[in-house]
């Protein structure tokens, strides 16, 4: 008998059990920890609201939904080990719209952010903030425009890495306002804001989550916010757009993928488990002070969002002419 004979047998028998398997996989799931891998550092915007989503999840869920932070790269360490884990729906990813930024930005990184992942939820819509340090001599964004302008190149701005939405918000005012600020990277948004405080830097654009108490307590200044009306939790400060400078009045959003390959029917559990965590009164409420719109929508709509900021962020970061990252 060829040999090519058994050895095709053999295939067929795996395939056969690993396709059986799959609906077993769903009916049985979860029936172990589950793993939410956020990207960036602990303490920062897309950590503290994946810590509130994932108590809430394990009560609906049944399993310990524990927070891993793997940071990095602008999100890449984390986003790629999620890519590379099995599709069972036992490790998933938090991350933000800067998933969508990625393939337009870095000229090669080790997963494809479109064929390695399942958009399994959107989680949350956010607006950001632009901020000066306390030592900064301004209040406000025409003062920051005319400052950057009589020191071309002499202030600086922090963000929560190379390719996140912050560093690509600023981008586009720099661009749009035609001035020349230098970029210094950090871990998370959580560093940027201590860094601020502390006058390591001057300026940033950071998430109204984990920027409001500061803002509040005197210890950042807020500037504006993106988007195209002013946010609910800071009337008294202005849209970026009222200040003449555009293309920053879009919002962003954290979301929940699976690896590429995660069965429906586990896609399907998770999302609802997001749905009604997002649902519940105690984390709306919290979500809302936070400045924030909690979502949980299906991964249908998830993805034509992910989608439209997929072509929307290629866009804007060639008018931008943003270089391209390693």
């Amino acid at each position: 008998m060829p040999i090519w004979r058994p050895l095709c047998w053999v295939i067929g028998l795996v395939a056969a059990a690993w396709a059986s398997a799959g609906p077993s996989l769903a009916q049985n799931y979860p029936n172990r920890p589950i793993r939410i891998v956020v990207p960036f550092a602990a303490g920062g915007a897309v950590d503290t609201v994946g810590r509130i989503v994932a108590a809430k999840m394990t009560e609906h869920l049944g399993q310990p939904v524990i927070v891993e932070n793997r940071t990095g790269a602008g999100g890449n360490i984390g986003a790629d080990t999620v890519a590379k884990s099995a599709p069972d729906g036992y490790m998933l990813l938090l991350t933000t719209s800067g998933h969508a930024i990625t393939p337009a930005l870095y000229r090669t990184v080790p997963y494809d952010a479109v064929k390695d992942f399942t958009p399994v939820s959107q989680v949350l819509a956010t607006t950001f903030v632009l901020v000066a340090s306390p030592k900064l001599p301004v209040a406000s964004i025409a003062e920051v425009i005319a400052l950057a302008k009589s020191k071309p190149g002499g202030l600086n701005y922090g963000s929560s890495g190379l390719g996140a939405p912050l560093h690509l918000a600023m981008e586009v005012f720099k661009h749009s306002a035609g001035i020349d600020v230098q970029h210094i990277p950090y871990r998370g948004d959580a560093p940027v804001n201590a860094a601020l405080i502390g006058g390591e830097i001057q300026l940033a654009v950071v998430p109204q989550s984990t920027g409001l108490p500061f803002i509040k307590a005197g210890s950042i200044r807020p500037l504006g916010v993106t988007g195209t009306k002013r946010s609910p939790v800071l009337p008294e400060v202005p849209t970026i757009a009222e200040a003449g400078v555009t293309g920053l009045e879009v919002r962003s959003w954290n979301g929940l993928f699976a690896p590429a390959g995660t069965p429906r029917e586990v896609v399907l559990t998770i999302q609802k488990a997001v749905a009604a965590s997002m649902a519940s009164a105690e984390v709306r409420d919290r979500i809302l002070a936070m400045g924030q719109d909690p979502i949980g929508n299906t991964p249908e709509e998830f993805d034509a969002l992910f989608k439209s900021d997929l072509a929307r962020f290629a866009k804007v970061i060639e008018q931008a002419k943003i270089q391209r990252l390693d």
